[in-house]
């Protein structure tokens, strides 16, 4: 068991670094452009990546980035700015204008270099006029608890916004603008990493009011009006490099599997509920245990994207908790199948660790503890299952983030 746990850690460790700006920035970067330089941007890796942004690029720089509290790193030239994630909150929209101040009066030479990633859309928040920061706040409360997607989370904000879906690039104007990016979206949609600052938006008024709905989340009639009468904004064709996503994380840990003589399963980007997502994958892998699936052991089952989870209970946990507890209790104890979900920002949901292990041993140990799976999974409650068996994964921040890692390691018998 101990190896296993090493071997599964080994391949989580191997995801966080293929996403780092050290490691993945580099191969996408231009050379530096003439002129003056704005950077901006917004998320958990912004921080890191303008660190590394003023490593590779001599000479002085300017601007601002906003990124999550005990996410901010040391920059020479650009300001760091911490604020609320995920419900944004004053120092958030404080931020977003003093970032859209900053790229107000530029001219044809400069340039703005805009520095995204997970979690923007909640950091770079400016309510558009007729819009209260308390009701974005609401707004945002509802569709996390409601177990909505992240592309239709973004969609909503970007109704909501005066700097997201293209509107802080229309600022810019008559600045050239790069976008560097590292994404946490299935898909790998640029418009939708941070809500697209930069990135015309293609989404309608009655594809938000249809979101709203259908979520039964309540808005106001300024509101309401805001996002009828919004109008797109149209932009000139984007510089848009995605640095790293979940596909470079997935391929990264695939290789490292093979140099373990263990073969990848890699599922690719998935999303749905949490815990539906688990059964799923529980099943695959009691298959390929009992000789009957696409591969044979030794192997491991790899996926990235984003769940969701419908939030019913009062627990403490995130998504890779759900899904982790989910899956033990479909996998009962089989002693060849051991697991890890972890998120590859460090942070869980509402808990402070990255993610958890599942071992054979899980409920065994839960049942001489006491503890009812069942019961906490009802609740929502994965973080205090994982916490009393001592398998709470904890890294804290990684300083990136290219979402969701999930392994599913089935041993030879």
């Amino acid at each position: 068991m101990t190896c296993d746990r090493s071997f599964l850690r080994s391949l989580f460790d191997k995801a966080v670094a293929s996403a780092t700006p050290e490691n993945c920035m580099g191969a996408w970067l231009p050379s530096r452009p003439p002129g003056r330089i704005v950077v901006v941007g917004a998320g958990k890796a912004a921080a890191s990546m303008a660190q590394e942004l003023e490593k590779r690029w001599s000479g002085p720089l300017e601007g601002q980035v906003v990124v999550p509290h005990d996410h901010g790193v040391a920059c020479q030239w650009i300001e760091v700015v911490e604020a609320s994630h995920p419900v944004p909150d004053d120092a958030g929209v404080a931020a977003a204008a003093g970032i859209l101040w900053r790229v107000s009066d530029l001219a044809r030479d400069d340039t703005v270099v805009c520095l995204l990633s997970g979690g923007g859309s909640a950091l770079l928040c400016l309510p558009i006029d007729g819009v209260t920061l308390a009701e974005k706040q609401s707004v945002t409360r509802q569709l996390l608890r409601s177990g909505a997607a992240i592309h239709e989370l973004n969609c909503v904000r970007k109704k909501l916004s005066a700097i997201k879906g293209g509107k802080l690039a229309a600022a810019c104007a008559p600045a050239a603008v790069i976008t560097l990016l590292i994404s946490d979206v299935p898909g790998n949609d640029a418009s939708m990493v941070a809500s697209g600052p930069t990135i015309a938006d293609t989404s309608s008024a009655s594809e938000a009011l249809e979101i709203l709905g259908r979520y039964n989340v309540s808005i106001s009639t300024d509101a309401r009006r805001a996002i009828e009468n919004g109008l797109p904004v149209q932009l000139d064709d984007a510089d848009v490099r995605i640095l790293a996503s979940s596909d470079d994380a997935l391929l990264a840990t695939a290789a490292l599997a093979l140099e373990n003589q263990v073969t990848p399963y890699s599922l690719g980007d998935l999303a749905g509920d949490a815990r539906q997502l688990a059964h799923e994958h529980a099943d695959l892998a009691l298959q390929i245990a009992a000789g009957d699936g696409p591969v044979d052991p030794p192997c491991v089952i790899l996926s990235g994207g984003e769940t969701t989870v419908d939030v019913r209970g009062n627990g403490r946990g995130g998504r890779n908790g759900e899904y982790a507890l989910s899956l033990a209790i479909a996998l009962n104890g089989h002693a060849a199948i051991s697991a890890l979900a972890c998120d590859t920002d460090g942070i869980d949901g509402t808990g402070d660790n990255a993610g958890c292990f599942v071992t054979p041993d899980t409920l065994s140990r839960a049942a001489h503890n006491g503890v009812d799976p069942r019961a906490a999974l009802q609740n929502n409650d994965s973080y205090r299952f994982f916490a009393s068996l001592g398998d709470l994964i904890s890294t804290g921040p990684t300083l990136t983030n290219v979402n969701d890692f999930r392994a599913i390691l089935i041993a030879a018998q």
